[in-house]
C-alpha cells in the first residue's frame, strides 16, 4: 500500500490540472502562433512559468484505485496487475476468465 501523503497529492495534482488546463492551453497556443514578436512570446511564457508548478498534467501519475501502486496500472481497469490478477482469480471482475485454448 502506498502513503496516503502521496496518494492525496496526487489527487491534488489532478485537480490543480483539470482546473489550469484551458488557462494552460490558451497560452500555449498563443505561444505558438508564428506572427507574434519575440518580446511577446517571452512575457506569455512566463505567464505560463508562474502558473503552479503541479497544475501541469505531465506529473499526474496514474495510480491503483485499490493500492495506491504507480507501476504495472492498466487503464481499463484502473488496477494494478497484481490486483487484476487476484480479483479476476477470485471472479470479482466480471466478463474476465482465465484463457485456455
Amino acid at each position: 500500500m502506498a502513503k496516503l501523503s502521496s496518494i492525496q497529492k496526487n489527487l491534488s495534482r489532478s485537480q490543480l490540472s483539470k482546473k489550469f488546463k484551458n488557462k494552460r492551453n490558451k497560452l500555449k497556443e498563443k505561444i505558438m502562433k508564428k506572427d507574434i514578436s519575440m518580446e511577446e512570446r517571452l512575457k506569455l511564457q512566463s505567464k505560463l512559468n508562474d502558473l503552479p508548478r503541479n497544475s501541469s498534467s505531465i506529473r499526474y501519475r496514474n495510480r491503483c484505485q485499490i493500492t495506491g501502486r504507480t507501476r504495472g496500472v492498466y487503464r481499463k481497469f484502473g488496477l494494478s496487475r497484481i490486483k487484476i490478477r487476484e480479483l479476476s482469480m477470485s471472479g470479482d471482475l466480471p466478463g474476465v476468465v482465465k484463457s485456455s485454448w
